[in-house]
């Protein structure tokens, strides 16, 4: 239930009659909004019944699966992907449209994975040679789409950059469901990170900050480095995952501030806490300087505190001085910052763009 899965939910909602092919498909993992789609997952469902298990099985498998999936029979095809959806078999005379929340990860940016990170010598030349025939890959099938939709600038950039796109990137802001989310009259006492439990997520400099500070921290999430994560945290700090919509809202709506120690592409969880009216305190980069508001002399008319690095000593600064401005924050402005990115405004703009260049593509005009 992460962005990516929120953009696939939202496509399905601009189009609602389109069959949806993915790589795998769990109904329990992921919303519920999809059991009434037209899924069809590629023939790894029946190996990969975890999410773990589909990471790990992803190359070579994962590739050939997703080279499988055959959608020729389309002359429209919209992608949500950072890699997978590209390999699709496609006709040659389709309109192809690729929504990019960012160039592969493990590819272009292996060190944001502990795996890769923490490698030794013999390990890391292992994965240079696997890395370099995925950005081989990668880079080829980058090439198939007519079209690039991004969630920022930032991203847009890297397309052009790793992809070598000349044409126009179009930016359109991923969306949040604002009406799953409510303002609570008492907050309580307590921070909150909302997370996959990654290397890149940096979770255990939020774990060693609150070890540090003492205040009460929960995180919501669970991934690969879940057990390790969890062994670090004193016991100010709680772990909550598979939570419902309505417990996940009820959570957002509680918490003090909504901790962000990422540099993440977009993330859409910084304004799911602003739709619960709720201030976040993010590491200054990425996507939360396009979808926050930094405090500057009035705390009324700001969603964020920003920490300039990725340490102990900046979050906890920030954290010190939440502490003293946190009355002059107001929740209802906050929660109207939020309401410009919802998800209402991302279908109408995918839809529209989608309509329109397939009004041109008919008309044989390449824009």
């Amino acid at each position: 239930r992460a962005g990516g899965e929120q953009v696939a939910r939202c496509f399905h909602l601009a189009f609602p009659d389109a069959p949806i092919y993915t790589q795998c498909y769990r109904p329990e993992l992921t919303f519920p909004d999809f059991a009434d789609c037209d899924v069809r997952p590629s023939w790894l469902q029946r190996i990969a019944t975890t999410d773990d298990q589909m990471k790990k099985l992803f190359f070579p498998f994962g590739v050939m699966a997703m080279k499988a999936q055959d959608v020729t029979a389309y002359d429209v095809v919209l992608m949500s992907s950072t890699h997978c959806a590209k390999y699709v078999r496609l006709s040659p005379t389709a309109l192809v449209i690729n929504y990019c929340h960012t160039p592969f990860r493990l590819a272009w940016d292996p060190e944001s994975y502990a795996q890769y990170a923490n490698a030794g010598p013999l390990k890391r030349k292992a994965f240079d040679l696997v890395l370099s025939y995925l950005r081989r890959l990668d880079y080829e099938t980058a090439q198939r789409p007519d079209y690039y939709l991004c969630n920022t600038e930032e991203m847009a950039g890297r397309v052009r950059q790793y992809y070598g796109v000349k044409k126009p990137v179009t930016v359109i802001n991923p969306p949040v469901n604002v009406r799953n989310f409510y303002v609570s009259d008492k907050p309580k006492g307590y921070y909150l990170v909302v997370s996959r439990l990654e290397y890149y997520k940096k979770v255990d400099l939020v774990i060693d900050a609150f070890n540090r500070l003492g205040y009460p921290l929960i995180i919501v999430g669970k991934g690969m480095q879940a057990d390790e994560i969890k062994a670090r945290a004193g016991s100010n700090i709680q772990f909550l995952s598979g939570l419902s919509a309505a417990e996940l809202a009820d959570v957002y709506a509680n918490c003090r501030a909504f901790i962000f120690p990422q540099h993440e592409d977009y993330g859409i969880t910084p304004l799911e806490a602003n739709a619960a009216g709720r201030p976040v305190l993010a590491y200054g980069a990425g996507g939360v300087l396009t979808t926050q508001i930094p405090v500057g002399d009035d705390p009324s008319r700001a969603t964020a505190i920003y920490f300039p690095e990725q340490t102990v000593d900046s979050l906890t600064t920030a954290i010190e001085q939440f502490e003293r401005v946190e009355p002059y924050f107001d929740p209802q402005f906050i929660r109207r910052h939020a309401e410009q990115f919802d998800e209402s405004q991302f279908i109408q703009k995918i839809r529209s763009f989608v309509n329109e260049k397939y009004a041109l593509f008919r008309q044989g005009v390449n824009a």
